[in-house]
């Protein structure tokens, strides 16, 4: 006779399967007995700057990313990874020299968390004539929720382009790396206006494949 504890498991898994979103989710919304999120999320939009550069342009990163554990097979990993998510990230750059804004929006496939810090990778899915990182390619991004201190933002984000991702080979002018799923360099920049919310939830052990 099937448990109720195996009963649940089972429909959370199928209800990952047939793409419903987390937000609709009873068990995502409810979290676990111990009150611990049964899903991580970064959320929120916020504009930073670079510590490094010093311009006019105005930068900022959306995110909608929401853990979807196990929903993304892989050829050598049919049942997914611990770390698959769902969601959409949105990059935009006003370039004041130019006085246009650049944006780009892609789908995010890998989410992991620890308390309130979050690394996120997204494929590139749409980009503004002249935008950047070009459509297919697979961006990293790192938030920190710092929360409010004295009624600003102490958040701050991370992102793998830009030269903060390149390999350097003998003396060849350095090409931009791949990004593998949930790789980002550390929250580097700080956020100016806005802020990011990260729910951190530990990551799942795997689904058991018998009946």
């Amino acid at each position: 006779m099937t448990s109720p504890l195996r009963r649940r498991t089972l429909a959370v898994l199928a209800a990952l399967a047939t793409g419903l979103t987390l937000s609709s989710s009873a068990v995502a919304a409810s979290g676990d007995r111990e009150g611990k999120p049964a899903r991580a999320s970064v959320v929120g939009s916020a504009e930073f700057v670079l510590p490094y550069y010093k311009d006019d342009d105005i930068r900022s990163f959306t995110f909608d990313a929401h853990g979807a554990p196990y929903s993304r097979p892989l050829p050598a990993i049919p049942t997914g990874l611990p770390t698959d998510a769902q969601g959409t990230i949105l990059i935009s750059h006003y370039s004041a020299e130019r006085n246009i804004t650049y944006t780009s929006k892609g789908s995010v496939d890998c989410l992991v968390t620890g308390p309130r810090t979050a690394t996120v990778t997204a494929v590139i899915t749409e980009v503004s004539p002249g935008g950047w990182p070009p459509v297919g390619q697979r961006v990293g991004l790192s938030v920190y929720d710092g929360g409010r201190d004295k009624g600003r933002s102490a958040d701050r984000v991370g992102f793998s382009w830009n030269g903060l991702n390149l390999r350097p080979e003998d003396d060849a002018d350095p090409e931009d790396a791949p990004v593998g799923t949930c790789m980002a360099p550390a929250p580097f920049a700080p956020v100016t206006r806005g802020g990011y919310t990260v729910t951190h939830a530990e990551l799942p052990p795997m689904p058991s494949t018998s009946d």
